[in-house]
Formats: C-alpha cells, structure tokens, sequence
C-alpha cells in the first residue's frame, strides 16, 4: 500500500454482488429465481496484465471478502481517506432489486471474482481496458478517488 498516493483512481472490475447473492439465494432457498451467477471472473489474466502498468499502486482480489471491505483495508493500510461514488459501483439490476427484496446491500456482500485496484488517475483508461474485454464495458467502473483527510475518517460513500 505504500505506491497509494492522493488523487489515485480506485477501479473495479466488475460487477458487485452477483456472487454474493448466488449464495444467499442457495443458502436461502428463497423461492427467487433468475439468472444469477457465482463470480465468475478471469482474475489470473487480468491481475497478469495489470502487473504490466507503470502506475499501478494497489491491487487486491475478492476472494472471501465483503466489497466494503477492501476501501476500508486501503484507508487503514494509509490513513488516507476514501471517497466511493455510489453512482459508479456497477451493480446489475437483478442483483439490486433481489437485494432489496431481500433486505441486502450489495456493497456488503462477498464479491468473488473480481479485483479492485488503485492506479495513478492517468492510467485508470488502460486498466479499465484490461477490464473490459472479461466482463463488457457496462460492468467496470471508475467507483472512487483516494483523498488525503485526516488519518480517522473512514471511507464514505457520495451519491452522485
């Protein structure tokens, strides 16, 4: 974590939730169905390719892990803040209307099959491009900014 800098990109490469949400429908037996798939992400290739960019400062896997739980791991690891744009979390419309069914939010539930990563703003375009070609360009984002506020704040979410 020591290449974060303030005013990186934080990216990431797909949607987030649908992994999550399989399981809870599977656990569940909720009666819900749909189209709903476990993460299913081409991580190794795409984490070989961004091992290529210069400025590349943070990457993390989702494996095991709640999707708030990486920002919250980058302030801590930094003492930087961080600011999410709500707006630009890709979430599938099946994804957020089963969690609001079921009283969830996806931004805290598993994520597998995905990574998220901090990059200088001027690459943030190329690792988007790594992204795309595995889940389409509707389903990765720019979803945030790595600002330098006091060591104590938490990363917060703006909805925009």
């Amino acid at each position: 974590m020591g290449r974060i800098e303030v005013g990186d990109a934080i990216l990431v490469s797909g949607p987030v939730g649908d992994h999550g949400i399989a399981v809870l429908l599977a656990w569940e037996k909720s009666g819900l169905q749909g189209e709903l798939q476990f993460g299913t992400s081409r991580v190794p290739s795409i984490t070989r390719a961004l091992l290529l960019l210069r400025e590349l400062h943070f990457m993390r896997g989702s494996t095991r892990r709640r999707f708030v739980t990486v920002p919250h791991e980058i302030h801590r690891g930094t003492g930087f803040g961080i600011r999410l744009r709500q707006s630009d979390i890709p979430v599938r419309d099946s994804v957020q209307t089963v969690c609001e069914i079921l009283g969830y939010d996806p931004l805290y539930l598993v994520y597998e099959g995905r990574v998220m990563v901090v990059v200088d703003p001027s690459e943030a375009d190329e690792a988007l491009a790594v992204f795309r070609p595995a889940e389409g360009d509707q389903e990765t984002g720019s979803i945030g900014t790595v600002e330098g506020v006091s060591q104590r704040q938490a990363p917060s979410r703006q909805a925009t």
